[in-house]
């Protein structure tokens, strides 16, 4: 059946159907409204990057549980290690030891960047990387200020959500957040915060800190670190331009400061490297990993230079950290990304971003294309190039009733994250389906 076939078919089915509608209630009743839910989608299975409600209808997933199942839904190699490992013990504390959770520290030091000696702090998700991490800058190098970005997302636990700065909902009414936490401009070329151009502008935004916040607000003796995106996430998938991180990292270098690289939506192959810092050739302090880790199981890791855990036995700690069934998923995620995917994610990169930028040609309310591998990002704008995010709403609203998955991020972007395995043929099904839906509305 063809994607015009199946849409038609979608179509004439009720969406949400009578089992959605159902299970829509039931949440309603017992779940916590702040979950942000983009349209009314209730999944029933999964299969590599095609997904089926609870009514039947299929649909193809471009974001992959926000970059999540790197490997797919139901990978058959990953089920299995996980139904091997559960045999033999689901849960045993790292105050203790296990193989799963030292082979897995082991390669995540020979994956990550930087040709020096690593340790490893494992947790249950990206926002505890970003907390553990804020918390070892601070430790380490005994000074209490951070900076992060304008466009930024961390996390929503109170340290991660003192260095998120992407929407006002996230912080509003939680304050006061922690104290020495500031925020500085993104590398956003297509919307510049500071209205230059690049390459004239020699990158500015990096000179802003030095110029502006070093000079005005803090010295950069009390700055323990600058957590980055090397791409923004929630932010809009913003990739920086050429130079940036580099200046970046010179910064860093010329002050003692830490740089922390939140990998945690844009790492583990997404972007056709183990990490997209590693387009840049640069080789961050610390490198915060979750999602895509282990294939859709709880997992984070704080992976630093060997001299910065300096922290003593019993001053951070938890109780899932380093679970042996999420490490076994772990480790068979990364044979997986080495075998094929990440290669594969960059050749699909390539392909997606061709596909998008011709129907840039076609549809002038899309502003931007950008990504890397398959980290894309699609901006919507309205006749004037403003940020049009209604547009974009009802692109998502739409595109779900006719059968495909997608996610926004930032002002008025939708982001394409799919599987790294994902089949081309399913790519552009799911490609003809967003056009048509750009069409419509």
């Amino acid at each position: 059946m063809s994607s015009t076939e199946y849409a038609l078919q979608l179509n004439e089915a009720e969406l949400p159907g009578p089992a959605a509608r159902q299970y829509l209630a039931r949440d309603k009743a017992v779940i916590s409204p702040s979950y942000p839910r983009a349209y009314p989608f209730v999944m029933d299975h999964g299969e590599g990057s095609l997904v089926w409600d609870v009514d039947g209808n299929r649909f193809i997933d471009f974001h992959a549980g926000i970059a999540v199942c790197a490997t797919g839904h139901a990978h058959p190699d990953v089920i299995h290690a996980i139904q091997r490992q559960v045999e033999r013990f689901l849960h045993i504390s790292p105050d203790f030891y296990h193989p799963a959770m030292i082979e897995l520290a082991e390669r995540l030091t020979q994956i990550t960047p930087g040709e020096f000696e690593k340790q490893v702090f494992f947790t249950n998700s990206g926002t505890e990387a970003v907390e553990g991490a804020l918390k070892l800058a601070r430790y380490h190098t005994g000074r209490s200020h951070v900076l992060a970005f304008v466009g930024s997302f961390h996390g929503r636990t109170m340290g991660s959500l003192s260095l998120t700065g992407s929407k006002p909902i996230y912080r509003r009414r939680f304050g006061p957040f922690l104290p020495g936490i500031t925020h500085v401009p993104y590398g956003y070329c297509y919307r510049c915060p500071i209205n230059l151009t690049y390459p004239q502008c020699d990158i500015a935004c990096v000179d802003y800190i030095e110029d502006v916040v070093f000079d005005r607000t803090v010295s950069p003796d009390e700055v323990a670190a600058i957590f980055v995106e090397p791409i923004q996430g929630e932010g809009g998938y913003i990739v920086p331009p050429p130079g940036w991180h580099q200046r970046l990292r010179a910064l860093c270098d010329r002050h003692n400061i830490l740089f922390v690289a939140d990998e945690v939506q844009s790492g583990m192959g997404r972007t056709g490297k183990w990490f997209a810092i590693e387009h840049w050739g640069v080789a961050p302090d610390i490198v915060c990993i979750g999602k895509g880790i282990a294939s859709g199981m709880p997992m984070g890791a704080i992976v630093a230079r060997k001299e910065l855990m300096t922290w003593e036995s019993g001053s951070h700690g938890n109780t899932f950290g380093g679970n042996p069934v999420a490490a076994v998923a772990a480790l068979e995620t990364i044979r997986l990304i080495e075998e094929d995917y990440m290669a594969h994610a960059a050749r699909m990169g390539e392909h997606i971003l061709s596909r998008l930028r011709e129907m840039q040609r076609r549809h002038r309310s899309i502003g931007d294309v950008r990504g890397l591998g398959l980290m894309i990002g699609v901006e919507f704008v309205d006749r004037d190039g403003r940020p049009n995010p209604s547009l974009r709403d009802d692109i998502l609203m739409r595109a779900f009733r006719q059968g495909l998955l997608l996610l926004g991020a930032g002002l008025s972007a939708i982001r394409i994250s799919p599987a790294l395995n994902i089949p081309q043929e399913v790519a552009d099904e799911g490609l003809d389906i967003f056009e048509a839906c750009i069409a419509q509305a």
